[in-house]
């Protein structure tokens, strides 16, 4: 947040007699957090039990470049090794697939990647997240690029009795997995008010003027994110708040969906290369530059939506992708055709993955912490049985071509790209249903509602959707 945007929020805050007109031109800047209200920092103070709350400011300020040198350092530190222990998380659990070179059941992740987004959210502003999840999930498509390699080699490693490969492979890849893991145990901070101590330092990351900048910026974004502290539980109550809250249901719906069209070629793309006369070393290969490919369609996708705020649009046109190329794949001969085959599976798999923009979008729109632990978890499981429903469209008696699957992945697609758009309304309908409420009220009666509904959540009518 700028000087100028600081001062707005501050001369909001601090008139209690203006003018309804002087008051809503001081309101003519829109802020892009959570929150639309912004005439009374006062109104958005985090718990008293907030681990960051003796460095929350509602007057506090600071420059742009101090901003940037913050998230900078942010980024090395946090977002850096969250990266890494995702790389290592995904390295030898992906060696099963280019061992058995055929398909690979859903990936059951527990609860790593819930936990690591609600933890990078603690650090950056609901705009910076998208771009950082980015980089998460590029770490994963280099771990089956690397894993890839490194499959190709142990291949060639063997006892005297021609036994040793994958048994080399699954223990080299396991210290790596594991040395990160003890690594990151010492190195990951609870919050970024607590880094003292540890690989970190007795000084920690960050000095009393960096954590007030962290902090004030990510509330002043999203107040939501000091409405509990950082070791607190979600009771049962709670947590059957989140499931009721339907404002997220399109989100699972879009998760259990939207990648299924994608899915199959994913799983069986190493079992259909060596159906095509491929040696297991030239598969092994022959998957990298999906993975490459993956890399600039996802980080292009992801730009693009944060930069046109159109972020469920961008999902409508990765289905039209999906959809050309399992047409293409349809009408493909049923004679042996290589090289055109592994082309068409290449850029189905590497097509443009919208799953960072869709996260980001689980967490912005959960509108408090409780919803956005919940909700994360539940879009994650979404995926997994997306995956789970993926590996099953491709029946052994359609192979090898898979001519009925491919129907049915193609109808997917459209119902797909329609859902995406429904998501889309939704989230505008309800944006422009709240700001009609929010702007006929006069000031005193928005500073009456805030007092009267202080629970932050994504039901208050000062609370914006992405979408």
């Amino acid at each position: 947040m700028s000087i100028d945007e600081i001062k707005t929020a501050q001369i909001s805050a601090s008139s209690t007699d203006g003018s309804d007109e002087e008051w809503q031109k001081s309101e003519h800047h829109k802020s892009e957090g959570a929150f639309e209200a912004r005439e009374g920092h006062h109104f958005y103070r985090p718990i008293d039990s907030y681990e960051g709350l003796h460095r929350w400011d509602p007057n506090f300020q600071w420059t742009e470049a101090e901003e940037k040198k913050i998230v900078r350092k942010i980024d090395a530190r946090v977002c850096t090794f969250a990266c890494v222990t995702f790389f290592a998380l995904q390295l030898d659990r992906g060696n099963i697939g280019q061992a058995l070179a055929s398909t690979l059941l859903a990936d059951l992740e527990g609860g790593f990647i819930p936990d690591t987004i609600l933890f990078l959210s603690f650090f950056y502003k609901s705009s910076e997240l998208p771009k950082r999840l980015t980089w998460f999930w590029i770490s994963y498509t280099v771990a089956g690029i690397i894993g890839s390699f490194l499959a190709f080699g142990f291949l060639h490693i063997t006892d005297a009795n021609g036994r040793g490969a994958w048994r080399y492979l699954f223990a080299y890849e396991g210290l790596i997995t594991g040395v990160i893991g003890i690594i990151a145990a010492f190195w990951m901070p609870a919050s970024p008010v607590q880094t003292k101590g540890g690989l970190r330092g007795k000084n920690g990351w960050f000095t009393e003027h960096e954590e007030k900048i962290i902090v004030n910026r990510v509330i002043r974004d999203d107040p939501s994110k000091g409405s509990m502290h950082n070791r607190q539980a979600v009771t049962p109550r709670r947590f059957w708040e989140s499931l009721k809250d339907y404002h997220m249901w399109p989100i699972y719906a879009l998760g259990l969906i939207w990648m299924i069209p994608s899915n199959p070629a994913q799983n069986y793309l190493t079992l259909q290369l060596r159906s095509q006369g491929f040696t297991t070393f030239q598969t092994n290969l022959l998957t990298i530059p999906a993975a490459v490919i993956a890399i600039i369609t996802m980080t292009s996708i992801t730009w693009v939506a944060e930069r046109t705020n159109q972020r469920l649009l961008w999902g409508v046109a990765v289905e039209v992708w999906h959809l050309a190329l399992l047409i293409a794949l349809e009408l493909l001969p049923q004679k042996s055709m290589p090289w055109p085959r592994w082309a068409i599976l290449t850029l189905l798999v590497g097509g443009p993955n919208i799953h960072p923009v869709i996260v980001a979008l689980t967490s912005r729109n959960a509108g408090s912490v409780r919803t956005r632990t919940v909700a994360s978890a539940l879009y994650n499981m979404s995926i997994q049985l997306s995956s789970i429903a993926g590996a099953n469209v491709y029946q052994a008696k359609d192979a090898p071509y898979y001519r009925n699957g491919n129907k049915v992945l193609i109808a997917l697609a459209v119902v797909s790209g329609f859902l995406f758009i429904f998501a889309k309304f939704y989230y505008d309908w309800w944006n422009r249903r709240n700001s009609a409420k929010w702007n006929a009220m006069t000031r005193e009666q928005r500073e009456l509602y805030l007092r009267e509904n202080p629970v932050l959540t994504n039901k208050r009518i000062d609370f914006r959707f992405a979408r």
